[in-house]
């Protein structure tokens, strides 16, 4: 199904029936991502995927992406999927940056929130320079770039061949203005660390054992600082948590969900 936001056709999938669900993916990844997870979720719950501007299905935006214009796809593909209810919002890495920033803009709208493999620090000069000079790099090269050097970054040494081989082909699927546009966006994100304490909706943290871009330490922060927030550390997981071991992030979530459903 496809949605129009700022000018730009966005590709989402909806999924089974009940209390909504809604998944936004990693970068440099696509809603494809999400597929060992909406197998389960949907069996009991409305899921909602989408591919941001540039990424999977969706052609790049008219416009330079910014984290508000993230949120605003997000909401319109809400809108066009009919969720007239808070929602329960999952975020994997940037996809957690872009939920912080829903968060900020619309609390009225979340159910609750699973924040998974991601930040709510802003990124440090050097990394933010780096991103920028990324940014460059792929609009001349193409998402090749990305591939050597983010895989070993995204996966454990022992994640299995078809993860990795699927992980490759995502990135793969992502287009240069797509890459670039995310990367720059990332790098001009504001400091999500004030907005934590003014969650207050049921929030669950999750964090690969062995993710080393965004740390367990990292991860038991954020749960600090969010009011009643639950932390799962999932080991034997890199950064892709969700396709490493899917089995323990499917329990994770499914668990959190039914108990939001009865408390």
């Amino acid at each position: 199904m496809q949605v129009t936001v700022n000018g730009s056709p966005v590709e989402y999938h909806v999924a089974g029936y009940g209390e909504p669900v809604l998944f936004v993916h990693a970068f440099p990844l696509n809603s494809q991502m999400w597929q060992p997870q909406v197998e389960h979720v949907s069996r009991g719950y409305k899921t909602v995927v989408l591919d941001l501007p540039g990424f999977g299905e969706s052609p790049p935006a008219q416009e330079a992406p910014t984290m508000f214009s993230y949120v605003e796809t997000v909401a319109a593909v809400l809108e066009a999927a009919q969720v007239d209810q808070p929602a329960v919002l999952v975020g994997l890495s940037m996809g957690g940056y872009i939920l912080l920033e829903f968060f900020r803009r619309f609390p009225e709208r979340v159910r609750a929130l699973v924040l998974a493999d991601t930040r709510a620090a802003p990124d440090t000069e050097e990394a933010r320079q780096n991103r920028l000079d990324t940014a460059e790099q792929v609009l001349q090269e193409g998402p090749r770039v990305l591939v050597e050097s983010m895989v070993p970054k995204l996966l454990t040494s022992r994640a299995d061949d078809v993860v990795r081989l699927r992980v490759r082909e995502m990135i793969f699927a992502a287009t240069r203005e797509g890459i670039a546009g995310a990367l720059r966006a990332m790098a001009a994100r504001p400091d999500s660390r004030p907005t934590l304490e003014t969650i207050t909706v049921p929030t669950l943290v999750i964090v690969g054992g062995q993710d080393d871009l965004t740390p367990p330490a990292e991860a038991e922060g954020m749960a600090q600082a969010i009011a009643g927030a639950e932390l799962e550390v999932i080991e034997g997981a890199g950064h892709l948590s969700n396709l490493e071991r899917q089995d323990a992030f499917n329990a994770a979530l499914l668990r959190f969900l039914d108990d939001l459903g009865s408390s």
